[in-house]
């Protein structure tokens, strides 16, 4: 059982890694970043300011995900 929990706990780490690394790719820096590339006209609609909130609520539930799943392969990694 404690297998089946750590080989879980990888897979929802290496998915929340992805995920954080494309939500942070998505925020629009100095140049403009990705986000523009997936459809700036819809960032528009939404507000570029409502659209980056978004994007860092996104982006911190990925980070606590992957910190908490992080602190669990620890502790499962201790035999």
């Amino acid at each position: 059982m404690r297998d089946l929990v750590m080989y879980v706990m990888v897979v929802v780490n290496v998915l929340s890694a992805i995920g954080m690394v494309a939500a942070i790719l998505m925020h629009s820096g100095k140049g403009g970043g990705l986000s523009d590339m997936f459809g700036g006209g819809g960032g528009a609609a939404l507000g570029s300011a409502a659209a980056e909130r978004n994007l860092n609520r996104i982006a911190f539930v990925f980070v606590l995900i992957w910190v908490v799943s992080i602190l669990s392969l620890g502790f499962l990694l201790v035999r």
